[in-house]
């Protein structure tokens, strides 16, 4: 009764696995004139979004810039992406890629003094990316404090590591398992000097012991 049970269980969990795999999600229909995906700044964005929140998909841009740039463009936030014209697409990349040349406060750029030249930029895509890498290998460089803990890899702006940013084999807990550890070679090294000491004591114990003479026999071989 049990095996069928069991039998029966296991073959309703494999129908009700195979029913989640057919199930696919609803596929969106596009209107007619839409664009499934606008490329921008180097990145596909999805055409059936509003334009606001598909700038989002851009490294670089936030939920602030976004609106700014959309301001700047002059294109209505919530227009479907996919609908704008080509003159609107190109004006909207634009000012994406030259943030800093359209009265953009500085408090929204994500570079407002480069530390080489001394201008004002907003890096979007791999632009963002390749300068990134550069001022880490700058520090790095340099030897500052900052290059010395990514070298490390450890944090850089004054978090504890002593619960967190724990890495390798000795993650959580361990000062249990650690003594256990010493012990234990310990004790392997006591038992083994143990029966070396115990054997030189069973060898005298088993060696025949010479017979003490009586008296009588001692006189006769003084005579």
């Amino acid at each position: 009764m049990k095996g069928k049970k069991v039998k029966e269980e296991t073959e309703k969990k494999e129908e009700k696995k195979e029913e989640k795999k057919v199930e696919k999600k609803p596929v969106k229909k596009l209107e007619a004139g839409v664009q499934g995906i606008v490329h921008i700044a180097e990145t596909d964005l999805d055409g059936s979004k509003k334009v606001a929140h598909a700038l989002l998909k851009i490294k670089g841009i936030g939920h602030a810039t976004a609106k700014a740039v959309v301001q700047r463009a002059g294109i209505n936030p919530n227009e479907i992406l996919g609908k704008l014209t080509e003159e609107q697409l190109k004006k909207l990349e634009e000012v994406v890629l030259n943030l800093h040349k359209y009265n953009m406060p500085a408090h929204l750029l994500n570079r407002p003094v480069d530390p080489l030249t001394g201008e004002t930029k907003h890096l979007v895509a791999s632009e963002l990316t390749i300068t990134h890498r550069a001022d880490i290998d700058f520090m790095k460089k340099i030897r500052c404090y900052k290059g010395i803990r990514h070298e490390l890899g450890l944090p850089v702006r004054g978090q504890r590591t002593r619960s967190s940013f724990r890495t390798g084999m000795l993650v959580g807990v361990t000062k249990g398992a650690q003594k256990q550890a010493a012990q234990q070679p310990a004790k392997t090294g006591e038992k083994a000097a143990a029966p070396q000491a115990q054997q030189p004591a069973q060898a005298k114990a088993q060696a025949p012991q010479p017979k003490a003479q009586t008296k009588p026999e001692a006189k006769k071989e003084e005579k």
